[in-house]
């Protein structure tokens, strides 16, 4: 019998499988793509800046307008909530209709709208459009991430995500700057105005830079109409409850009161279809995965101290001290600016597999705990520089927990999921700003009330106690009346002033006292609960088959 043919070295050798091919729309990675994504981030950036610097600048748009201060709150709620409730259903829009029109047309459409803005003959009109403005202006976000994940090659698709966080840290923090700038030096019509000139731009490279994907308009015979006709206005109910509850006094107001109680039942509604839907715009089951968990929740949370840690030192200094925009630019700048090094920086730590991207995030909460302690500190004789130290620290925290937030959010999951998991992080990075709004507002509320009374009532006991000191107000305004009635009430006056600088400050000292314990809790959540993800690397042609 003959002996067995010897295997040939051929067959011997171990099976490589190919990485599966890109799709034929796509070209080869080069600057066309390179522009294409900067288009992208730019349409996101214009989308950021018109939510931004008209919120900063909402008391100089009511006075241009002539709105009341409660009507000024419905405008900036208004926007947030169609804002943040356009997020959720983005992915499906642009998976049917191809990214590359659905992010040129979003993107002309929020240019658009802008320029009847300024001329809008009353409330509703302008509310109307600024619902229209945030629906486009929350479509891009979404698309941003998509694109960031699905044209980047894999060696620097962290990069991407680091060019993702700079709607979470550079955006917000020139808002402030562009709105002293307009305001001040060019008119108040372009605080609406500045996103046309950009969004043309945006709109040119999108055009030339991104792959003609195509349309998938067969996707609508399994369109979930219950869906969005209960998730869009159960968002949309719940926003509004965040951003007017203060306020209205929270479930005093029958308003809030309804708006939580049937956009609450909607929402659970919305969630039970998206479970069993077979064309869900996001996929709950998301959340049985440890990593999505810590990361969804540290998102919200990092982006609402990140928020916070913005809308503190601006309401000192425009509340304490007087300043306008344009004298706190240099506060926002020193956290902005250095940004545009720092975002690189981090992802490129975080892109080599040495390095664990949990620690990265524990060491950046604890910059932010630290940036909190230093303003514990706070008195009424800070001016802006006192804030340098703090923004300092911040510039440092926030890249170091938002990129590492979002590799674990990512990371973790298959190229499939990239649209369903975009949608929820987006929809949940509006609401962290939300959140972090309520917070503040009611936070700031109680506690200055709380100081309020307390200062109040040592002086009342305390009061025997003073009069040998005198009264140094009533002396300093003797001279300005002869009228004793009046010079009283005028001292009655300045001292109640004094109180609520004083009651206000320690107000904010107390927000940052609780900041340092939240940052802390989020440092540890995130060292144990999530499970280490590495930077993404293309498959290895020389690697064997398992």
């Amino acid at each position: 019998m003959a002996a067995p043919a010897a295997p040939s070295p051929a067959s011997a050798a171990p099976v490589i499988h190919a990485a599966p091919p890109l799709p034929s729309y796509i070209p080869p990675f080069g600057l066309r793509t390179i522009i294409g994504c900067l288009g992208m981030l730019l349409a996101v950036h214009v989308a950021g800046f018109n939510e931004h610097v008209t919120e900063i600048g909402l008391s100089d748009i009511r006075g241009a307008m002539h709105l009341g201060h409660d009507e000024g709150t419905w405008l900036t709620t208004i926007y947030e909530a169609f804002n943040i409730a356009s997020m959720a259903f983005t992915p499906w829009f642009y998976m049917t209709f191809s990214i590359y029109r659905f992010s040129i047309f979003i993107t002309a459409v929020m240019a658009l709208l802008a320029i009847p803005a300024p001329f809008m003959p009353d409330m509703t009109a302008l509310c109307v459009l600024r619902a229209f403005q945030g629906l486009a202006g929350g479509c891009l976000p979404p698309v941003l991430m998509t694109v960031m994940l699905k044209y980047l090659p894999a060696e620097i698709r962290v990069f991407g995500i680091g060019g993702y966080a700079m709607s979470a840290t550079f955006g917000p923090n020139l808002g402030l700057p562009l709105e002293a700038f307009w305001f001040e030096h060019v008119g108040w019509h372009w605080l609406y105005w500045e996103i046309i000139p950009m969004a043309a731009l945006a709109i040119g490279m999108l055009a030339y830079g991104l792959p003609r994907d195509p349309m998938h308009l067969e996707r609508f015979a399994k369109f979930n109409w219950l869906g969005l006709l209960v998730g869009l206005p159960a968002i949309c109910s719940l926003v509004i409850v965040l951003y007017q509850g203060d306020r209205l006094d929270w479930f005093r107001s029958p308003v809030i009161t309804n708006l939580a109680i049937w956009g609450g039942a909607a929402f659970v509604v919305f969630l039970i279809n998206e479970s069993f839907h077979p064309s869900p715009y996001f996929k709950i089951h998301y959340w049985l995965s440890r990593n999505i968990q810590a990361s969804l929740l540290s998102l919200v949370g990092i982006l609402a101290i990140c928020s916070l840690m913005a809308e503190l030192p601006a309401t000192y200094l425009a509340e304490v001290r007087g300043y306008r925009p344009i004298q706190m630019v240099p506060v926002s700048l020193v956290v902005a600016l250095p940004q545009l090094v720092m975002l690189p920086l981090i992802a490129a730590i975080c892109n080599s597999r040495r390095v664990d991207c949990r620690y990265v995030l524990a060491g950046g909460m604890l910059c932010l705990a630290a940036a909190a302690w230093c303003g514990t500190w706070l008195t009424p004789d800070w001016v802006r520089d006192n804030f340098y130290i703090i923004q300092i620290l911040q510039v440092f925290g926030q890249p170091m927990t938002v990129i590492p937030t979002l590799m674990l959010a990512t990371l973790a999951l298959g190229p499939a999921d990239g649209p369903f998991i975009s949608g929820m992080v987006n929809m949940l990075k509006g609401l962290a700003n939300a959140v972090a709004f309520a917070l503040f507002a009611a936070l700031t509320r109680r506690r200055e009330q709380y100081h309020s009374t307390m200062l109040l009532d040592h002086h009342g006991t305390h009061g025997l106690a003073l009069q040998g000191l005198g009264e140094p107000i009533g002396q300093q305004l003797a001279g300005t009346s002869p009228d004793a009635g009046h010079v009283a009430r005028n001292a009655l006056e300045v001292f109640h002033t004094f109180i609520h600088e004083q009651a206000l400050v320690l107000g904010l000292a107390d927000i940052y006292f609780i900041l340092i314990w939240v940052c802390l809790f989020y440092a540890v959540l995130n060292v144990v609960l999530p499970r280490r993800v590495y930077p993404p690397r293309p498959p290895s042609a020389t690697a064997p088959a398992h």
